[in-house]
């Protein structure tokens, strides 16, 4: 477990309390039966940017506090824990491209705003169902992008997209002629717009390395990462509490012991999980190489949390599957976010090649 300063602690601590006392699931059933097209509530993320959450990995000159990657990561584990939706591990992960490669000029432009909260950003990269960067086949020609890109996250409310295309990332300004969105239906409820741009200003981002989009999607790895560590942390607790109290063959199952040994096996299985993802937010503040890191966080993410998530409904057994239960928003949550920035098999590859086998 990362050492945390006395600053993260509290910054931990308060996001753990608002999302229980503001935020709980009760409030995403909310928004799930609103069925709006953004996939969260605006109010509630304008309350999230005004306690400074927006801006945590921006820097100060540019309206944000420059907190560090380990910090938000902190703030999206307790989100993930209420399954309240949000659009700042999107934002956070599109604003790093800004930060990392973009010109002064670009920075004024966009990450006060993002900062604030006035603005929500998106990431677009894939274009087919799978995550693959190296199929990219949006153009740039005079200044204009042409491509489709799918399941974009937030993309419904997006003012901002980070589009991969041609030999780099464009910034698209999201209220720009020639954008179509199209809503997209998956499991967990959230936005994951098909967006098109047919001929629309865009503006490359000329001052990062040449390894920008690798260094972006490693930050939006990891927070990903880092939600589902949320994700499957309450998966865990609140399966524990409910196997303490059903009582079966006038017994509580916590008595028996093959479901003892499943639990702490998946007690282990987190906390491999959360040293993972802790080490890949700490490889992102070092300024290091992070790109080992960031795959492994993730790819541990999807292997535990695919786990915890299909735990938790055959522990539950049959109220698992009701939608009068709390357990399916975890799965089908986590089910989305395992496949978002490369499934588990993509990201064993891609760490297997940088490691020379």
């Amino acid at each position: 477990m990362a050492v945390l300063s006395e600053e993260q602690t509290m910054l931990r601590d308060m996001a753990r309390e608002w999302t229980q006392n503001e935020s709980p699931v009760t409030a995403w059933r909310k928004v799930r039966d609103a069925n709006e097209a953004t996939g969260f509530d605006a109010g509630t993320y304008g309350t999230m940017a005004e306690m400074g959450w927006a801006g945590i990995v921006i820097p100060e000159a540019h309206g944000g506090s420059d907190f560090g990657w380990l910090s938000l990561g902190l703030v999206l584990e307790e989100l993930g824990k209420t399954v309240t939706a949000s659009p700042l591990a999107a934002t956070a992960a599109a604003a790093s491209a800004v930060v990392l490669g973009g010109s002064e000029e670009q920075k004024q432009l966009w990450l006060p705003r993002i900062a604030s909260g006035e603005l929500v950003a998106a990431l677009a990269v894939d274009e087919g169902p799978r995550h693959d960067p190296a199929t990219i086949k949006a153009t740039v020609a005079d200044g204009r992008l042409s491509g489709t890109k799918a399941f974009v996250a937030e993309g419904d409310a997006a003012g901002l997209f980070v589009v991969a295309a041609g030999d780099g990332l464009y910034l698209v300004d999201g209220g720009a002629e020639g954008i179509t969105r199209s809503r997209r239906h998956l499991t967990d409820f959230r936005s994951h717009a098909e967006i098109r741009f047919d001929g629309v200003a865009a503006e490359k981002l000329e001052g990062g390395k040449d390894s920008l989009l690798d260094d972006v999607l490693d930050r939006a790895r990891v927070l990903a990462a880092a939600e589902m560590l949320g994700l499957a942390g309450q998966a865990f607790d609140t399966t524990l509490a409910y196997l303490k109290q059903r009582v079966q063959f006038g017994q509580v199952l916590a008595t028996f012991q093959a479901l003892q040994h499943r639990m702490a096996a998946l007690y282990g299985d987190i906390e491999q999980m959360r040293s993972a993802v802790e080490a890949g937010l700490a490889a992102i503040d070092s300024g290091g190489d992070t790109r080992q890191a960031a795959l492994l966080a993730k790819a541990k993410a999807n292997e535990v949390g695919h786990v915890m998530s299909r735990e938790m409904i055959q522990l539950h057994g049959g109220i698992g599957m009701t939608d009068e239960y709390d357990a399916g928003f975890y799965l089908k949550r986590m089910r989305v976010l395992e496949a978002m920035w490369g499934n588990t098999s993509y990201l064993r590859d891609r760490f297997a090649s940088l490691s020379g086998f």
